[in-house]
This record gives structure tokens, C-alpha cells and sequence, in this order.
């Protein structure tokens, strides 16, 4: 049986405050926790079910990770969702570290995106399309959210992320490189040619796009072409495009 400090420091973690002063995050499910063990993140222990033990035998044997078994109604009353896949992780975060581009990397720059559902599928569409890094201003939400690491699907272990004041980060470090940003009214997606050199892909807040301070440093006003008479797009969605339009032309660096 699950302790009672265990409990509370669990549930502890789903609050922003206790996450960066234990300097730990939960993971829920299956899918999530297998990737997490595969990782090069620091795990202090994982709850698991019996079926679960069962399941994956051959692959916890090849961890040295702490796991304790618990009962289903155990993780139910753990997890923040109404199902859980028989397992769930508690690990270290990683430090914040400074991100640039490489020679000819594109990254993704997130101006204030708040919801925590739409970060953590922005990570799974830039895991999806090569992108490795991504650069968030101070505001964006917490990537240890417990609802961007569930939306991320395990996407999260191979994504890294830097938050940073943007408009310091971009001043300092955009000069020569192509700053596209996703505008209304911009010249189309699809007439717009990628720079081979790479550079950065600016996504704005799901409200407002991307703020005045930041327009600033956008060399391409970029728009995605609509049809049909729908408000606007989920910037998540916005993202898979324009990062399917970028894969079109140029090939992940090998």
C-alpha cells in the first residue's frame, strides 16, 4: 500500500511550485512511462500494477529503476485523468539550458502559448517532423505540466526545451538567420520557399499570436492559405502545417 507521504508528494507535483522545488514532474501511462525508461532522464520511481510487472518483465529487467507495485485503484486515485494505463513515473526535470540552431536546423520559437494541451501536441508534431528544439518565452506554460507531458505521448523524452526571455534571445541571437512567423495576412505558405540555412519558426499565443516585441524580429510574414470559412486554426494545427510545408522542400539534417 501506497504511504501517505508518497501520496502527498505525488499529488504534490501536479502544482507548478512543488514541481520546481522537488525539481520533479509526474508521467501517466503506458506509452509515456516506456518512453521515459528509454530515456536519459533521472527516475526516481515508477507505480505499477501486476498486470503491468507482467506485461513488461523483459523490459523493467533492464532498468534499474525503483518500481513498487500498487493497485489499479491506487493510480486512479493518483492520476489526473480518468484513465490511467497501469503505470505512472515520478522523474528529475532537466536544467534549463540554452538552445540555438544548428547549421542548417530550423527550431521552433513558441511566443505565450498558455494551454497546456496545445504545447504538449506542438512537441509531438516538431518530434514528428524533426524538429529537436524549441525556444519558449518565459510566459509560455510549464512542459512538465502533467497535461502537456500526457499530450506530448512520450514525445517529450527527445524534445528539448529552453525558456528564455524572446526578445533578448532573438536579439542576440537571430541576426542572418530567416525568422518566419505565422501572421494573418502574411505572404501564403504555400508560394513561400524555405532558406536552406535554417533558422527559427515562430508560433504565437492561441489569443493574440505573436506579440508586437516579437514581431519585431520576423524577417517572413507567413500566412496559411484559408478555403473555407472557418475562424481561425489551433496553433497546433498551425504548426503541423507549416512544418509539413518546411519538410516538403528541405530533409531533416542527417
Amino acid at each position: 500500500m501506497l504511504s501517505k507521504n508518497r501520496i502527498k508528494y505525488i499529488n504534490s507535483l501536479k502544482i507548478k511550485k512543488y514541481r520546481q522545488l522537488h525539481q520533479s514532474f509526474i508521467v501517466e501511462g503506458a506509452k509515456s512511462v516506456l518512453e521515459l525508461l528509454d530515456s536519459d532522464f533521472n527516475i526516481e520511481f515508477v507505480l505499477i500494477t501486476q498486470e503491468f510487472q507482467q506485461k513488461y518483465a523483459s523490459i523493467l529487467s533492464g532498468h534499474q529503476t525503483i518500481t513498487e507495485t500498487v493497485t489499479m485503484q491506487e493510480l486512479e486515485g493518483l492520476g489526473s485523468f480518468q484513465t490511467n494505463d497501469s503505470c505512472l513515473a515520478v522523474a528529475k526535470t532537466k536544467q534549463n539550458e540554452f538552445l540555438s540552431p544548428a547549421n542548417s536546423e530550423y527550431v521552433l520559437v513558441l511566443d505565450d502559448v498558455r494551454d497546456p494541451g496545445n504545447l504538449g501536441s506542438i512537441i509531438r508534431i516538431a518530434d514528428w517532423y524533426g524538429i529537436k528544439k524549441i525556444i519558449c518565452s518565459n510566459d509560455s506554460t510549464d512542459v512538465y505540466n502533467p497535461k502537456v507531458i500526457a499530450a506530448s505521448k512520450g514525445s517529450f523524452t527527445r524534445i528539448n526545451l529552453f525558456y528564455t526571455d524572446l526578445t533578448s534571445y532573438l536579439a542576440e541571437n537571430a541576426a542572418g538567420k530567416p525568422v518566419i512567423g505565422a501572421f494573418l495576412g502574411g505572404e501564403s505558405l504555400y508560394d513561400f520557399n524555405f532558406a536552406q540555412s535554417g533558422g527559427y519558426i515562430v508560433m504565437g499565443n492561441e489569443s493574440n499570436g505573436i506579440g508586437n516585441a516579437i514581431e519585431k524580429f520576423v524577417t517572413n510574414k507567413i500566412t496559411i492559405p484559408r478555403v473555407g470559412e472557418a475562424e481561425s486554426l489551433n496553433v497546433g494545427i498551425a504548426t503541423a502545417v507549416m512544418l509539413d510545408n518546411l519538410r516538403r522542400q528541405i530533409n531533416v539534417p542527417a
